[in-house]
């Protein structure tokens, strides 16, 4: 699987106005590799590192037991500069996924002990409190859109800090560079790469809106992108700082970068670097009080149930049921209690109500599958907590044709597909195959037999056919076959306190008969008796480097983009010859024991009940921070 997966990049062409280009959330994927050879001449420049870290020593009165954060980390390198100086308590959180892996890679090849971890500047759990100080270095500070967001970022690190904490901040001086900013630059980052650039301000004024077109002297356009940063004088950033609760507000000297080319600087120019001190009847509140009373909201089996092969609750189904109440009674923290009992469910909303709701309802309410974001839509109405997906959530991914059109979007590899309707005609089936034809709507592998792979036209014909006998008034996919390895990515956590990868599952198909398509069919999850249950294995995947980051790195994206919350599972599978394309993603994936998101627990070294653990925790951090907020 070397091939490469990643489309062609492509440039916007000539742009009139770049703040009508510019990406809401654009910080979210900028900082990469290629960000590393933009600003590396200032942002890998050890001179300018050391320096900065010496006035952050000086101007904090740093000793070596401090607990330090630093916010905004990057690649790490003032962290690592402030534990290769003696200081025993630091760690790092950024936003970016690449930085963060590298600034661990560094910490490993330096053998300094430093904890970074992906997470959002707004969003630090409440868990961890009591840092000496929190430091936001290299113009990391006024991103985001509005200003309020900016607020944010202030009251979380004053949370974070202990009474009398100080924060330290390395911002762009916004008076000076809005007057002197260099509309156009372009420079060489290295023998084959240079970058072409151009500023305006925003329409307001507040923002200086950046473009940045990347061009490889043999390979062209490799990245077109556009970011914004807000302009904060000195009045205005120290009226802030008090609006959020800090005392002592003092500015120190301003900092001036080098660069190893000599080149364009841009916003790292001229910055202020200020230090103020956390209030201290703010900093010092209470933590909020940890939810324990925990109410499972299961399928009903009393009830029927059309996705199940005998239509009804199974004992195979209450035994795994069963497995789960015995798992989740040995999470000591929590007090747990089951409802299951749909025709009462209503009624026991809008009463008293659960405290929270652990959601383990994948079946849909009164188990028709349909239905399955009316469990959460009834919950929201009724104002009850919960773990996972949201309702939009549900119904954009309960439609496979949009999960793909999003992915496409994303530059992520999707099959070739044609989407059907009832009043199609067999004349339009693609002459693509072989091909899968699949319900374009639902989960659990409804509508998918051994007979779903068509080589022909007539084959094709006949399955459709099929398919409008038994899901009458539904679209259906017409989609590539994907023959390849196949790949499942478990995500637990949320973008911005920390969203983890499970080690990625490989679906092993050796154990199935030569004659039998190599497919995850309805068989294989809900016939016992079918070798589709039996003689299909699973185990962690041996991938490549690139193919895992990949891997990953696009269920991340699909995670954010769909609205995905605590967990969530991503389905791919390689063509051919080898490119690995999205199959579908699992917004509520199964919960079961013996479901491929345990097993992926399993391959990181958890328990059943560890897996379950995190996912609660990870419902609850996020509950809390957006009831905080």
């Amino acid at each position: 699987m070397t091939k490469k997966n990643q489309p062609e990049r492509r440039t916007l062409g000539p742009v009139p106005d770049l703040e009508r280009h510019l990406p809401n959330n654009w910080w979210q994927s900028l900082f990469n590799s290629l960000y590393l050879k933009t600003d590396g001449d200032v942002v890998e420049n050890h001179v300018n590192t050391a320096r900065e870290v010496d006035l952050l020593a000086e101007k904090l009165a740093l000793e070596p037991a401090d607990r330090i954060l630093d916010l905004c980390c990057g690649q790490g390198r003032h962290s690592l500069e402030l534990a290769s100086r003696g200081l025993q308590n630091v760690s790092g959180i950024d936003r970016s996924r690449y930085l963060i892996r590298l600034a661990r890679k560094r910490a490993r090849d330096r053998n300094l002990q430093v904890k970074f971890r992906e997470g959002d500047a707004r969003k630090i759990p409440t868990s961890e409190r009591n840092y000496d100080a929190v430091v936001v270095m290299g113009n990391s500070f006024g991103y985001f859109a509005q200003e309020e967001d900016d607020l944010t970022v202030l009251q979380t690190i004053l949370r974070c800090l202990r009474p009398g904490g100080k924060v330290a901040l390395d911002i762009t001086d916004g008076a000076w560079i809005k007057s002197h900013y260099e509309p156009r630059s372009w420079e060489w980052i290295d023998e084959n790469q240079f970058v072409c650039r151009e500023r305006s301000l925003s329409a307001d004024g507040d923002r200086l809106i950046s473009r940045e077109v990347i061009v490889h002297a043999e390979k062209g356009v490799i990245a077109d992108q556009i970011y914004a940063e807000r302009l904060y004088s000195r009045d205005r950033i120290e009226d802030l700082l008090k609006r959020a609760g800090f005392r002592d507000i003092v500015f120190h000297q301003q900092i001036f970068a080098d660069s190893d080319r000599g080149e364009d600087l841009g916003m790292m120019e001229r910055r202020y670097f200020l230090t103020a001190i956390s209030n201290v009847n703010v900093a010092d509140a209470p933590p909020e009080e940890k939810i324990k009373k925990i109410t499972v909201l299961l399928g009903d089996p009393r009830q029927p149930d059309a996705v199940k092969k005998s239509g009804v609750f199974s004992d195979e189904d209450l035994a795994t049921v069963g497995r789960l109440k015995d798992a989740l009674s040995g999470l000591a923290e929590f007090e747990f209690n089951y409802l299951d009992d749909h025709g009462a469910l209503i009624g026991q909303l809008a009463g008293k109500g659960p405290e929270f709701v652990f959601n383990l309802c994948d079946e849909g309410y009164a188990n028709d599958p349909l239905k399955e974001l009316h469990v959460p839509a009834l919950l929201d109405i009724f104002g009850v907590p919960y773990s996972g997906a949201a309702a939009n959530a549900l119904s954009l991914c309960y439609n496979k044709s949009q999960v793909r059109a999003i992915a496409a979007m994303y530059d992520i590899p999707v099959p070739l597909e044609t989407y059907f309707d009832q009043d199609d005609f067999a004349a339009t089936v693609p002459a693509v195959f072989p091909a899968l034809i699949k319900p374009c709507l639902g989960d659990s592998s409804v509508g998918i037999t051994r007979d779903a792979i068509v080589y022909t036209v007539d084959e094709a014909i006949d399955y459709l056919s099929y398919l409008r006998s038994v899901l009458p008034d539904q679209p259906y996919l017409v989609q590539e076959f994907l023959s390849g390895r196949e790949f499942s990515v478990g995500l637990i956590g949320n973008p911005g306190t920390g969203l983890n990868a499970l080690p990625v599952l490989e679906v092993d198909y050796s154990g199935l008969a030569p004659e039998l398509p190599r497919i995850l069919n309805y068989e294989s999850k809900w016939d016992p008796q079918s070798p589709y249950w039996t003689d299909i294995k699973y185990h962690q995947a041996e991938l490549s480097e690139q193919d895992a980051r990949n891997l990953i790195g696009w269920s991340c994206i699909l995670f954010e983009r769909l609205n995905c919350r605590d967990y969530a599972r991503f389905d791919f599978r390689a063509d051919g010859e080898g490119v690995i394309k999205l199959l579908e993603v699992n917004p509520n994936p199964g919960w079961c024991w013996d479901g491929k998101l345990n097993f992926m627990a399993g391959y990181a070294g958890m328990t059943y009940g560890d897996m379950l653990r995190r996912i609660l925790e990870a419902a609850l951090q996020r509950y809390n921070l957006e009831n905080r907020a």
